[in-house]
């Protein structure tokens, strides 16, 4: 009977010194609020995973053209710069230079085969434009970029043909844009000096005339720099570990009126006194992008 009382408290015993281990243990791998860890909590969620951008900085040619453009095609090359202070943050500026392309309809507009062909010569009689005076004030976009913070939320693997596996991810990009716009309107086609304005009677004595009702002789107010917003999405896909293919679309917002024309209907090209508005709206310019990637330094860092 003696045994068995021993017995009794030698194992109550261990459970209570285990109890107190296992507390003790608990002390270290438990919140503040109960819930109990291990030691994966602050482990690398994928061990070995090759850290394709984290501390470095990328250098990108690229090639880029509008994808809405009502009037005018921009087509153009440039560069993008981004330091990538992780894998899911980095900051970066781009830059492009371009040229300007017709687009459809403009063709039918100014095509003499087309039906749809504006009149040859001036006729102040008419609200419509002339070829001359319409193609006088399209503007164009010779240069644009942007400052941007950029977020990579997404990355992981392709298998082409379960044989050739590359790297991809996926990013989003917000920040500023910039523009400088560029038209050429001559005098003589141009020539209303105060568009929307009484004009001076070249009698003397006499009142002054009343506005001429006439846009196309108006000024197109679409020329100059411009600043808005910078949206973009795209992807990389990795080709090894320092070249990637980037595209991406990219909208830069900002005042502008392509066409030059009386866009609010008040008969002249400019600010009308009475709303305050002018022709100008906030406009989207949407952008089609490729370009490589370099990304330095070349060689990469890995998880533990």
């Amino acid at each position: 009977m003696t045994k068995h009382y021993l017995f009794a408290a030698l194992l109550g015993l261990s459970l209570v010194g285990t109890a107190s281990a296992d507390d003790k243990d608990n002390s270290k791998t438990t919140t503040p609020g109960g819930r109990r860890l291990n030691s994966l909590h602050n482990d690398y969620a994928v061990r070995h995973r090759r850290l394709l951008l984290r501390n470095r900085f990328e250098f990108t040619p690229l090639f880029e053209s509008t994808i809405n453009a009502d009037f005018q095609h921009t087509i153009g090359g440039g560069v993008k710069l981004e330091y990538h202070m992780s894998d899911m943050l980095s900051i970066g500026v781009i830059g492009v230079y371009g040229t300007s392309i017709h687009t459809g309809l403009v063709d039918k507009l100014v095509n003499p085969n087309s039906p749809s062909k504006l009149e040859d010569n001036t006729n102040d009689m008419t609200r419509e434009p002339s070829v001359t005076e319409f193609l006088d004030h399209l503007n164009s976009m010779p240069v644009h970029g942007a400052a941007y913070i950029s977020i990579t939320p997404w990355y992981g693997k392709l298998a082409a043909f379960s044989q050739a596996y590359v790297a991809f991810d996926f990013y989003f990009q917000g920040g500023v844009s910039f523009a400088q716009l560029q038209g050429d309107c001559p005098t003589n086609i141009c020539s209303d000096a105060a568009p929307g304005q009484p004009r001076p009677n070249p009698m003397p004595g006499g009142e002054n005339l009343p506005p001429d009702n006439n846009p196309n002789n108006d000024p197109p107010l679409n020329t100059g720099g411009r600043a808005g917003l910078y949206l973009a999405g795209g992807l990389h896909v990795f080709l090894n570990d320092f070249l990637a293919l980037d595209l991406s679309v990219r909208d830069y917002a900002f005042s502008d009126n392509p066409s030059g024309a009386d866009y609010n209907a008040d008969l002249f090209v400019g600010q009308n006194k009475k709303t305050g508005e002018d022709d100008n709206r906030f406009l989207h310019h949407l952008f089609f992008g490729a370009g490589v990637a370099i990304m330095f330094p070349t060689t990469i860092k890995r998880t533990p």
